[in-house]
């Protein structure tokens, strides 16, 4: 996928950010690429104010990735302190999933948290049911540390739980000093 402009959101994208992220974790369309989560939760994936709240942080940002003037991903970045970065939130358009957008957006995360944060490694957590997503984010390095987290179950901020067994697991990968990849 050549010709993509990388940047922040700024709060003027976030109408068109919110709809990205709603069409790459949730609803019927959202199963036209893999990284759906419509199997597993309904309701909504985030709202404007959570990400006016992330744009407004310093410690965070949402990178965005461009096409012809149209947003087609975003990644959230966060500095957690300690010389660790996390990444979530990462939505590719489902109809151009699978062409190596995302990899680009990691890349552009891990790169951004090193230079903004000083991060040396990286924190994701992922649903343990999301078996392919695992095994994708290990090529790119991540091992699970054995930690989990709850799901914030009642809060429908993060979506309507379709099953009782939801967590997260924590998946982590070290950065090499100066280096993006």
């Amino acid at each position: 996928m050549t010709d993509i402009a990388f940047r922040d959101a700024a709060p003027a994208d976030i109408p068109v950010l919110h709809r990205l992220i709603e069409s790459a974790y949730r609803g019927e369309g959202s199963r036209a690429g893999w990284t759906t989560e419509a199997d597993l939760l309904a309701g909504q994936r985030t709202d404007p104010d959570e990400l006016a709240a992330i744009l407004a942080d310093p410690d965070q940002a949402m990178l965005t990735a461009w096409r012809d003037g149209d947003l087609v991903g975003s990644v959230l970045i966060a500095n957690r302190g300690e010389e660790t970065g996390y990444f979530g939130m990462l939505s590719v358009s489902p109809t151009l999933q699978g062409a190596g957008l995302g990899r680009r957006l990691v890349e552009a995360a891990h790169a951004a948290l090193s230079e903004r944060f000083g991060a040396r490694r990286v924190r994701i957590s992922v649903f343990p049911q999301r078996e392919t997503l695992i095994a994708w984010y290990r090529r790119l390095g991540y091992a699970p540390t054995g930690e989990t987290l709850p799901f914030p179950y009642g809060d429908t901020r993060f979506g309507l739980p379709l099953r009782d067994d939801l967590h997260f697991i924590v998946m982590e990968r070290t950065l090499a000093w100066g280096l993006c990849t």
